[in-house]
């Protein structure tokens, strides 16, 4: 029960959107599989896929729909990732999975339809894909 309120408060981080606050939960060996975007590692790499988007993002929201957490400690969300940016929202429908050690998610897999999210976004947009 425990790495399920670590990823809850990451999520509240994420919603404060400080970049400070979210690469707190990170260090330089965590794991970010954004399926189908590629993997990064550590906070910095984190950041160079979630900077993007938070830089352009007025607010952000994170609707959880489900969320459990394995016998092996695994947290597996159902979700929906709202933007909202200067002219519109944009939803990304995930899946993902975290893997928590201490206070550190050391392996985060999100699993997203691209081009649903893509197609919602500004042309004007670059994204680190």
């Amino acid at each position: 029960m425990k790495n399920k309120q670590v990823v809850l408060d990451f999520f509240a981080a994420m919603e404060k959107n400080e970049k400070k606050g979210i690469l707190s939960f990170f260090d330089d060996s965590s794991v970010f599989n954004n399926i189908p975007m590629g993997i990064v590692t550590g906070a910095n790499g984190i950041w160079q896929v979630l900077g993007p988007l938070h830089d352009i993002a007025k607010s952000v929201e994170y609707v959880v729909h489900g969320i459990a957490e394995s016998d092996d400690g695994k947290v597996l969300t159902e979700r929906t990732d709202r933007y909202t940016l200067e002219d519109r929202v944009v939803e990304f429908h995930v899946m993902g999975i975290f893997e928590v050690e201490g206070e550190v998610i050391k392996h985060w897999r999100d699993y997203f339809d691209l081009k649903q999210s893509l197609d919602q976004m500004p042309s004007d947009t670059e994204l680190p894909i």
